[in-house]
């Protein structure tokens, strides 16, 4: 550990530190990946963009095709000629009637019935269950009529259904991003192909054809392609995809490298550890898969709705048969009844009544720069206890920033103090070095020539500039060469400070660190308002996540934590009782973003975290979040409004429709049935659109 804390400014010349997780470029493609089918848990199935696309077309031309053919169904329906007192039969009319519903039930519905098989599959009934039991019903009954049973049929009941059940899903889709490439993302951060060092000669080989033992050649700038040790030559790696420590590791013969890591500025040779399945990176994997696994088991609030109206129809259908039976009355009336209550308990207003109030809090969240990707866990935000966050890049910048610049020489100013250093670092790409030559740049200081430059092995760099010599250094080399370090030097553990030398005398020193997001502090005041426990963890050294920790005013930190150790914590805290976010923005987050129950990528880290969580944040500011807890209150509000008004018209009509009131002469006939639906739909969307108000006020 040692090496990292002073930083060794090991030759500043490092070509190829990418600075990787940090200078992505804002994602933009989050924006437009919608995937996963919405009434269902987009966790089944890693779907990529294309599938889904192709998923909300097929709905969409589903839905053209029932409307167009629900027209005539509708028009030639004895049933509505009755009710609007018109009449135009056709000489096989009952035959038209029956041909074009067929086309509806098994063209129209036949994405309902699917979603039926799986439902039932997973023993979770739920939306589709509901939907295929009323189209089933209503089919097979109403064919029964054209083919001899003495009744009325529900063709008209069934195309309606159909044609708004594939408007509400189409509408959701359309506004739901969708479910997972993480895994595709994941594998991809390995190169395709390794060089293998035989004898003399170097031979790239696909990576597969990697074995355990074999000896590879890994370039500057190269991602490592296996897990392994060196075995000849040292260099800088940046894990910081991998592990979340923010700064590069020095790695020396006998080391550990992880695959999927970036090699920095010299060239290694490796010996193969782990390949494939055992490697590091497929554990990462592994325990993405699992989370997202257990994830898919939580319904959304219209499936949990759909569930409980599928056992009270069915209860009422076959009680209703069993009573007007026992009263004595003919089976077929009997029957007419029980069919009745089963298709009108299916509302068609539920079919648009969480759909639209989906599409409408997606759209306003995607204003406000959260984009949800999987609606079951955004529904579930609002019950959110305890938030755990990532440091680097999420509660921090991830980027170091000169934070102090003191001159110990009276003649040397600071500004000469950083103009001097800067011409030393300016050819670097070590993080330390960008934050210096980022500062001169802002302070508009010319950066003067270096010549004779140098770098001094594992403790800094030294140059010519102006006639002076220079050497900026690590607190090593101080050491080495006994000059005592200034005590007020260190005056912040978060901090990382390097020493400049002018003809071999201490002239000053500058302090980096990874800068605090001045919206962190704000945030976690507004959590803790709404009794949320904020706590951090990162891969970072306890000193560093101490003092983050202490100056946020957190409820607890976990340091020099591993990915899989990120996943034992959101577990840890969810048998406390806790209902866990995680915030990250790395690939060493994706398995605690994906077993927490609500998952939240911040949009400046890698694709692969984006496509593990549940809701991404553009901007990554940690205020968002706050947002979209109270906006998720609001959201559920809105849906329980709804299922009462789609369901409450239902509460009404069954008993009705069983015929409750028969002594009296009233039985609801399905066709009054029929404008009390369109009534609670309307009235549905209606409430769904006050959505937009209420946000826009706040």
């Amino acid at each position: 550990m040692e090496n990292h804390k002073h930083h060794n400014h090991q030759s500043m010349d490092h070509s190829h530190h990418q600075h990787s997780k940090k200078k992505k470029e804002k994602h933009s493609k989050a924006h437009h990946d919608h995937s996963g089918h919405s009434g269902h848990n987009p966790a089944h199935g890693h779907m990529g963009h294309d599938h889904h696309r192709m998923m909300i077309d097929d709905f969409k031309k589903r839905f053209w095709v029932t409307l167009v053919l629900t027209i005539p169904i509708l028009f030639f329906s004895p049933m509505i000629q009755d009710f609007f007192g018109y009449e135009f039969l056709l000489p096989a009319n009952p035959y038209v009637l029956f041909a074009l519903s067929s086309v509806v039930y098994f063209y129209g519905g036949r994405p309902f019935l699917k979603g039926f098989i799986s439902e039932i599959k997973e023993g979770a009934p739920g939306m589709m269950t509901l939907i295929s039991m009323a189209i089933t019903v209503a089919y097979i009954y109403s064919s029964a009529t054209v083919f001899g049973l003495k009744g009325v049929d529900f063709f008209w009941e069934l195309a309606t259904l159909i044609a708004i059940m594939l408007l509400g899903h189409w509408i959701e889709m359309k506004s739901v991003l969708g479910a997972s490439k993480a895994l595709q993302l994941l594998v991809s951060m390995m190169p395709a192909e390794a060089h293998r060092v035989k004898g003399d000669t170097i031979e790239d080989i696909p990576l597969e054809d990697l074995l355990k033992d074999d000896v590879i050649l890994v370039k500057p700038g190269e991602k490592v392609p296996a897990d392994g040790i060196i075995v000849d030559g040292s260099s800088y790696l940046n894990e910081s995809m991998l592990t979340g420590e923010s700064k590069p590791v020095k790695k020396d013969e006998n080391d550990k490298v992880i695959g999927g890591s970036v090699n920095g500025n010299s060239t290694l040779k490796v010996k193969v550890e782990h390949t494939g399945k055992d490697s590091y990176l497929n554990k990462v994997i592994k325990m993405v898969e699992e989370a997202q696994k257990t994830k898919s088991k939580m319904q959304n609030l219209s499936d949990r709705a759909a569930k409980w109206l599928t056992y009270i129809a069915l209860a009422i259908g076959f009680g209703t048969l069993a009573i007007w039976l026992i009263l004595g009355f003919p089976f077929v009336y009997a029957l007419e009844r029980m069919v009745t209550v089963m298709v009108i308990a299916c509302p068609h207003a539920l079919g648009l009544a969480i759909p639209l109030v989906v599409a409408i809090s997606t759209a306003v969240s995607a204003q406000n720069g959260l984009l949800i990707r999987n609606r079951t866990a955004f529904e579930e935000s609002r019950k959110i206890s305890a938030l755990l966050f990532d440091k680097t890049g999420t509660l921090t910048k991830g980027d170091f920033g000169v934070t102090r610049v003191e001159s110990v020489k009276q003649e040397y100013s600071t500004e000469e103090i950083l103009r001097l250093s800067s011409a030393l670092e300016q050819s670097s790409e070590h993080p330390i070095a960008v934050g210096i030559i980022k500062k001169v740049k802002e302070d508009n200081i010319t950066i003067p020539k270096p010549e004779n430059f140098n770098a001094i092995t594992g403790k800094g760099v030294e140059a010519n500039v102006e006639g002076k010599q220079v050497k900026v250094v690590s607190p090593g080399y101080l050491r080495d060469v006994k000059i005592t370090i200034h005590e007020d030097a260190y005056s912040d553990a978060a901090e990382t400070v390097i020493f400049i030398l002018i003809d071999g005398e201490l002239a000053g020193y500058i302090a980096l660190a990874d800068e605090i997001r001045p919206e962190s502090a704000d945030a976690i005041k507004i959590f803790k308002k709404n009794n949320i426990k904020v706590l951090m963890a990162t891969g970072d050294n306890e000193k560093t996540a101490k003092a983050v920790s202490e100056k946020l005013g957190l409820d607890g930190y976990y340091a020099e934590v591993l990915p899989h150790q990120k996943v034992a914590i959101v577990e840890e805290l969810q048998i406390k009782g806790y209902f866990v976010a995680m915030t990250g923005d790395g690939v060493n987050d994706a398995p605690a973003l994906a077993s927490a129950d609500v998952g939240i990528a911040v949009g400046s880290g890698t694709d692969v975290a984006a496509e593990t969580a549940d809701i991404i944040l553009v901007n990554s500011n940690p205020q968002d979040i706050a947002n979209l807890i109270l906006f998720g209150k609001a959201t559920y509000r809105k849906m329980i409004q709804n299922l009462i008004w789609a369901t409450g018209y239902n509460i009404i009509a069954i008993p009705l429709a069983a015929g409750i009131f028969y002594s009296s002469g009233f039985v609801l006939g399905p066709a009054v049935g029929a404008v009390f639906m369109s009534l609670s739909t309307i009235i549905v969307a209606i409430n769904a659109q006050l959505l937009k108000r209420k946000i826009g006020k706040k």
